[in-house]
């Protein structure tokens, strides 16, 4: 009903202006009025000084907002291929800063230098090779050399020798949380399918396969050891998904029906992380106005927000659905010898499900329920 007033009252509002536009209409018959629609030399000088005034405004709002937003980019790359691609990236935001720098300098420029006047007249040709030839090879260069050095960075980095020591881990995806599942000591993942899906055996794998005996899941978060290449299978239960671990600068499509993969060698450990300068600071800026939410929310009768502490994610970068925004999972980077204690404390899938279907044997303190017990039980319920 609320909102039906305030647009009732917006109508209203803008019914009015238009009558007063109408009336100071009228009121300016018999005088003089430039009613004209060409413009005259006061509009174009005051056309040419607002594209002096919005390049001015290009600039400052840039290095306003690098100053204010420049620390919040991810620190240090936490995997060895996340150089390469922060070295493209670098060289992708040269490129683009002197091409705008120097475009946009010159369009608003000759926009001023050549607004109309009623002496000038427009100098026109058909064409001029020469400058069809420069603004046509110089950019085809530039993107052809950004072009090959992307190539030759992403062959490097999913490139995966067969006879290349990797640990293979499956990350599974569906509407709205991942699974993870181990390859085991024989580094080969037995086969899933979404038909297998029963129990606790929720990635779908074919429990009778040979190479499933050892496969191990886990969900809430994974673990992987540093200084390992690590071979992610990519698999979706139902729509399409993407794996995207920013700080490892890896990102690559969960599809239904098929298996995806990606590799990288993860070079800092959680600890490691959470340690570093760059990532304490950033986590008192957070921690600092998280505080401040806290407290509107205490003075209100809500209960405050707890304190920030860096975990690496594994996040959905596609808009998956109504519960995308909550579709994440914690990645944890150990030591060697600490994974190697995590892992073999994780049971089997093959044992968890075994265990999930076990016959459940009957406590020594619980009594066997006589007939006449249960045929009261029955009829109290029927008569309820």
């Amino acid at each position: 009903m609320q909102s039906l007033l305030v647009i009732i009252v917006l109508v209203l509002l803008s019914i009015a202006i238009w009558q007063l536009t109408k009336i100071f209409d009228l009121t300016q018959v018999g005088r003089q009025v430039d009613d004209t629609q060409v413009a005259n030399d006061k509009d174009n000088n005051i056309q040419g000084y607002l594209m002096f005034g919005f390049l001015a405004f290009i600039y400052i709002f840039t290095i306003y907002g690098l100053i204010t937003w420049g620390h919040l980019v991810l620190s240090n790359p936490a995997s060895e291929h996340g150089k390469d691609v922060d070295q493209l990236m670098g060289i992708t935001w040269i490129v683009i800063f002197i091409v705008q720098a120097i475009t946009q300098v010159l369009l608003h420029y000759f926009a001023f230098k050549y607004r109309g006047k009623k002496e000038n007249k427009a100098l026109y040709f058909a064409d001029n090779d020469r400058l069809e030839f420069i603004w046509s090879v110089i950019p085809a260069i530039v993107l052809a050399g950004l072009i090959l050095y992307g190539l030759y960075a992403w062959t490097n980095i999913m490139f995966v020798d067969e006879d290349e020591d990797v640990m293979v881990v499956e990350l599974y995806a569906k509407q709205f949380g991942w699974e993870a599942r181990y390859a085991g000591e024989d580094n080969v993942l037995g086969k899933a399918n979404v038909r297998y899906i029963e129990g606790v055996n929720t990635t779908g794998t074919d429990l009778a396969d040979p190479y499933a005996q050892d496969d191990k899941t886990v969900t809430g978060e994974f673990h992987i050891p540093k200084g390992k290449k690590i071979l992610f299978k990519l698999r979706s239960q139902d729509v399409l998904h993407s794996a995207f671990m920013p700080h490892f600068r890896a990102q690559m499509n969960c599809v239904p029906g098929m298996v995806t993969q990606f590799a990288y060698v993860p070079t800092i450990t959680t600890e490691d992380m959470r340690n570093d300068p760059k990532m304490v600071e950033k986590v008192r800026t957070i921690n600092k106005i998280r505080a401040g939410k806290s407290a509107i929310l205490v003075a209100n009768g809500e209960a405050p927000l707890d304190p920030y502490t860096f975990d690496y994610l594994l996040l959905c970068n596609k808009i998956c659905g109504a519960s995308h925004y909550n579709m994440q999972m914690k990645l944890v980077v150990d030591t060697p010898a600490d994974f190697k204690k995590w892992i073999k404390e994780k049971p089997t899938l093959v044992q968890s499900f075994k265990d999930s279907n076990a016959p459940k044997e009957p406590a020594a303190n619980d009594k066997p329920v006589a007939a006449a017990d249960t045929t009261k039980v029955m009829a109290q319920l029927i008569k309820k």
